[in-house]
C-alpha cells in the first residue's frame, strides 16, 4: 500500500468534510443580510450556533494532517499564502466574535454593525478558499528551493477570482438549502426563492469556470487518460447538481441538501484529480513542483499516523453524527439563543 497516496486521499476527505459542513454555515453568513428583521437574523445565527465551531475542527485537522504527512508542502503553502491565511484567520475569528457580541446590547446600530461583520467575514472566507483553489490549479511562483517568489497581487489572478466567485455562489446555495430545512412559514418561503436564485448564479459560474479551466489548465484532465474511472466522479457531480433543482421542485429539501453535499465532495475529488501527483505546482518550472514523493514524511511516520487516524476518525464521525442528530429540526429561539 502506498501510504503517500493514502494520505493524499485522506486529506481530500478532510477537505471535503470541511467544505460540506462549514460550507453551509458560511453560506448562511453570506445570506445573513437578506433577513428582514432582528428575529430573522437571530434565526439564521441560531441555525448554525450549535454546529459552526465543530465544523471548523475539520479545517484544523486538515492543516495538522498536511503538516505531519507532507511538511514540505505545508511550509511552501504558508510561504505562498501567508498573508491570505492571516486574512482568512481574521475572517473566521470575526465570524465567531460577531455571533457572540451581536446580542450583548439592544442597540440597533450595534447589532447592524455585527450583522455586517458576520456577512463580510463569511463572504471573505468563502472567497479566499476559492481563490486558493484557483491558484493551486494554475500553479504558483515557487523557486527550486520551494520558496514563494511573488506577492499577494500575484495570487489575485482573474481565474483564481473566478473560482473564488464560484465558491461563494456554491456556499450560498448550500446555505440556502440548509436554511430551508431549519426555517418555516414566510421566512422559509423567501429562502425557497433564494435557493432558486442561488442555483441560477452558481450554474452560470459553474459552466463558465469549467470552460475556462479546460482552456487555461489543460493538465487538469491529463489523469483522466490514465485513470478513466475518474469520469465516474464527473458523472456523480453532474447528476448531483441536476438533482438539486429537481428535489427543490418536488419539495424535497433534505434530498436537495444531500445532493449539494455530494456535489461539493465530487468537486473536491476533481480538484485532487487535477493536482495529482502534485501537491503544489510551480508556475515557474514544473520540475520545481512539490509532489507526493518529494514532499512526504517517512513511511514510518505515515504508517503511525494512519494507525492513529484509523482509531480516531470513527469517533469523530460518530460525535459529528450525534451532534447533528441532537440539533435536528426547526430553529426555536429561547432564553440563551444568540
Amino acid at each position: 500500500m502506498n501510504l503517500r497516496v493514502v494520505w493524499f486521499v485522506l486529506l481530500g476527505v478532510l477537505l471535503a468534510g470541511y467544505a460540506i459542513l462549514d460550507g453551509f454555515d458560511l453560506g448562511v453568513g453570506i445570506l445573513h443580510l437578506g433577513a428582514r428583521d432582528d428575529r430573522e437574523r437571530r434565526i439564521f445565527m441560531n441555525s448554525i450556533g450549535p454546529l459552526w465551531d465543530g465544523n471548523e475542527v475539520w479545517l484544523v485537522t486538515f492543516g495538522g494532517a498536511l503538516f505531519a504527512a507532507f511538511p514540505d508542502a505545508y511550509a511552501t503553502a504558508f510561504s505562498a499564502f501567508y498573508l491570505a491565511f492571516m486574512l482568512l484567520l481574521c475572517a473566521l475569528i470575526f465570524r465567531a466574535v460577531s455571533m457572540e457580541f451581536r446580542g450583548k446590547r439592544e442597540s440597533a446600530a450595534w447589532r447592524r454593525a455585527w450583522d455586517f461583520a458576520f456577512f463580510a467575514a463569511s463572504l471573505t472566507a468563502a472567497l479566499l478558499f476559492g481563490v486558493a483553489v484557483g491558484d493551486s490549479m494554475l500553479g504558483i511562483p515557487i523557486r527550486a528551493d520551494h520558496e514563494f517568489s511573488g506577492g499577494l497581487l500575484d495570487l489575485l489572478r482573474p481565474y483564481a477570482l473566478l473560482v473564488g466567485a464560484l465558491n461563494v455562489s456554491l456556499f450560498a446555495l448550500h446555505g440556502a438549502l440548509y436554511l430551508h430545512l431549519k426555517t418555516e412559514g414566510g421566512l422559509q418561503r423567501r429562502v425557497r426563492r433564494w435557493m432558486w436564485h442561488a442555483f441560477g448564479v452558481f450554474l452560470t459560474l459553474y459552466l463558465l469556470t469549467t470552460i475556462v479551466t479546460l482552456i487555461r489548465v489543460p493538465r487538469a484532465v491529463v489523469n483522466f487518460e490514465r485513470m478513466p474511472w475518474l469520469w465516474g466522479i464527473v458523472a456523480a457531480n453532474v447528476l448531483a447538481l441536476a438533482n438539486i433543482p429537481r428535489a427543490m421542485f418536488l419539495r424535497r429539501p433534505g434530498q436537495a441538501f444531500a445532493s449539494s453535499a455530494v456535489a461539493i465532495a465530487a468537486l473536491v475529488a476533481l480538484f485532487g484529480a487535477a493536482l495529482y501527483p502534485n501537491l503544489i505546482v510551480s508556475s515557474l518550472d514544473p520540475a520545481w513542483s512539490l509532489t507526493l514523493e518529494s514532499a512526504a514524511s517517512s513511511n514510518k511516520t505515515l504508517g503511525i499516523m494512519a494507525f492513529i487516524a484509523g482509531l480516531g476518525l470513527p469517533f469523530v464521525l460518530a460525535y459529528t453524527g450525534i451532534v447533528y442528530w441532537v440539533f435536528r429540526g426547526k430553529v426555536e429561539l429561547g432564553k440563551f439563543s444568540y
